[in-house]
């Protein structure tokens, strides 16, 4: 395996701190109750407008106040992108030996596209070659089209391509895409979904994501 290609939120980095302070805020200032954030992390997953649909059912709120409570999300989430959002201990240093190996990497994320590729320019810089987050006119995962459509962006192989993620919607969207598929446990949910989706490979550290490359490291 050469291309590595990653989910974003619950793979890489830890922003459920930040979904939900901005979530939050954006549902207190309409005068509608906070969620927490443990039930945030079953909310995220199908892109802002199911999160927020989903925030708003989750407090009862009349769906008539989507188009506000979607844009306050939406723009003050985008406008401090990074704030409180962080890479998983250990990522840096797996990242950084897939890269040492001269493997590819690329995200793939339901996240919105602008906001996803600020905050990997700032926390990850040129350890990853391409970053893909939801975009108008593309379908949100767990259909396959962004992914496939990164991995001929890259000029990789199926064979040659690894899919990680936190979640089924992760598992589901690399068995769609035809790829062999690593679930990891650190991030949103928990074993017994990412077994549901039937991946290839579950991993409970960073670092074990490395044994699925065969390359070896190139001297310093």
């Amino acid at each position: 395996m050469n291309t590595y290609i990653f989910d974003f939120d619950g793979t890489l980095v830890n922003s459920i701190p930040t979904i939900t302070y901005f979530a939050n805020n954006a549902l207190n200032k309409y005068g509608l109750p906070s969620i927490s954030e443990e039930r945030y992390k079953k909310l995220v997953g199908n892109g802002a407008v199911n999160l927020v649909k989903r925030m708003l059912k989750e407090v009862g709120a009349d769906p008539a106040v989507f188009d506000d409570v979607y844009k306050d999300y939406y723009y003050k989430y985008d406008e401090n992108f990074s704030y409180l959002t962080e890479p998983y201990e250990g990522i840096l240093d797996m990242l950084k030996a897939l890269k040492k190996r001269g493997c590819k990497t690329a995200i793939v994320s339901n996240k919105p596209h602008d906001t996803t590729v600020k905050i990997c320019n700032e926390l990850f810089g040129d350890l990853i070659d391409l970053c893909r987050g939801q975009m108008e006119g593309c379908p949100i995962k767990p259909d396959p089209t962004a992914v496939i459509e990164v991995i001929k962006e890259l000029g990789a192989e199926k064979e040659q391509c690894v899919y990680c993620g936190d979640t089924i919607t992760d598992m589901e969207t690399g068995k769609n895409a035809g790829l062999y598929t690593i679930g990891v446990l650190w991030g949103f949910r928990d074993l017994e979904e990412i077994k549901s989706g039937n991946p290839d490979k579950i991993v409970s550290k960073p670092e074990e994501i490395l044994d699925t490359s065969d390359a070896k490291e190139t001297e310093k």
